[in-house]
């Protein structure tokens, strides 16, 4: 398929009930996906590789578009297969999906079924949207043996835990950005704003080009954080070639800009070391990448890569913090397109982190963007993949 007329997919990240992201779910932006959308999309190697180690779910309208070229680049161990119950109602689809589960793929019914077809013994994983419909979510209605199954569209926590009782183990959605922080998640410990109250300070130390000795200084001060920095610092997915056992030394050799771009995500690190992750990381991680990818794609210079990834990392500030985005934007004194950007979603930085907030951006936003759909698709593929690494360090 050429560059030029590369479909548009949705991508949505999947989690457990541990907050932690297992598989990304693939769908059409517009229209359906079909076989030569599949071949597209898995032909080279750059999704599965970019999502590793999660999987794949494929949401699809009729098992028709698995056709032999196509299920010759999805691989059983990576890909899973949700397909609309609504599908049952052509002759031989219910055979066709028992076969491909026999064939080691694991196959989802979406959605209810058609009006009087009853669910095949065989296919008894399910995936539904879920939405508002939650309260009539019966508890513990899905048996927990051919699970997980993949809850979508989870847009609140009143949501996740109704889908939880019923016996969901996959969720999507945008319930993250309902979520509280760690503090108010367990009023029990010891209030933790005190790490990202003095993450705030060095970032604005960083800022106004303040001395390493002040930064040193506040990093000494507080040992989870420290902990944090030198575990993301000397992580594989971070990795500056040299074991770095210092503060002094992260921040010589790694540079200020990186050390700015790891404390900016340390914001979102779990603050507990036992505790669950911090659902807004990977999503903040995300739309910082994807921005930054986007900038460098136009021949953004460095600095210009610098306030894309910034202003898609503090994009999230006002739901960590529970404080107006005006607030905080003040107390960092940031650059004023990135200020922009955050509070009015003014000019081009504005527009594409509108791209990157939307569920689903539609060609019409694309086209506004100044993006491509191919572009939109590399772009997404970076930004996942530096994403997942993320989560999988901090």
């Amino acid at each position: 398929m050429a560059a030029a007329t590369f479909p548009l997919v949705e991508i949505r990240s999947v989690a457990n009930a541990q907050n932690e992201w297992v598989a990304l779910l693939l769908r059409a932006a517009e229209g359906g996906l079909d076989d030569a959308t599949l071949q597209a999309m898995f032909g080279a190697p750059d999704l599965l590789a970019a999502v590793a180690p999660l999987d794949c779910i494929v949401l699809l309208d009729s098992p028709a578009v698995l056709t032999p070229p196509v299920l010759k680049l999805l691989p059983p161990n990576r890909v899973v297969l949700a397909v609309s119950a609504q599908a049952l109602a052509g002759e031989g689809a219910a055979r066709r999906l028992a076969e491909l589960q026999v064939d080691g793929y694991r196959v989802l019914l979406d959605g209810p079924l058609p009006d009087g077809v009853q669910r095949p013994v065989a296919l008894r994983g399910v995936s539904r949207k879920i939405g508002a419909d939650y309260a009539s979510l019966a508890p513990a209605s899905l048996p927990a043996l051919f699970g997980p199954h993949l809850a979508r569209g989870v847009d609140s926590l009143d949501c996740l835990r109704a889908c939880e009782n019923a016996g969901f183990g996959w969720f999507s959605g945008t319930y993250a950005l309902d979520a509280p922080d760690d503090a108010s998640r367990d009023a029990g410990r010891q209030d933790d704003g005190t790490t990202r109250r003095r993450l705030m300070t060095m970032l604005a130390l960083l800022a106004r080009d303040a001395d390493s000795r002040e930064l040193e200084a506040q990093l000494k001060q507080d040992p989870g954080l420290s902990y944090h920095l030198l575990k993301l610092v000397n992580s594989a997915a971070f990795s500056v070639g040299t074991q770095i056992t210092s503060f002094g030394q992260a921040i010589s050799r790694i540079g200020r800009r990186q050390l700015q771009r790891w404390l900016q995500l340390l914001l979102y690190a779990r603050q507990h070391p036992d505790g669950p992750s911090n659902l807004l990381l990977p999503v903040a991680a995300r739309r910082a990448a994807l921005l930054e990818a986007l900038c460098k794609r136009d021949g953004g210079d460095r600095d210009e890569q610098d306030l894309a990834f910034m202003t898609g990392v503090f994009s999230l500030l006002d739901r960590l913090f529970h404080t107006p985005m005006a607030t905080l934007v003040r107390d960092l004194n940031l650059p004023d397109e990135v200020e922009a950007a955050l509070l009015a979603g003014d000019g081009q930085l504005g527009q594409r982190l509108r791209l990157c907030e939307a569920p689903g951006p539609d060609s019409a936003m694309l086209e506004a963007a100044g993006v491509d759909s191919p572009s939109w698709w590399q772009a997404q593929l970076h930004a996942y993949h530096w994403a997942i690494q993320v989560a999988r360090n901090v």
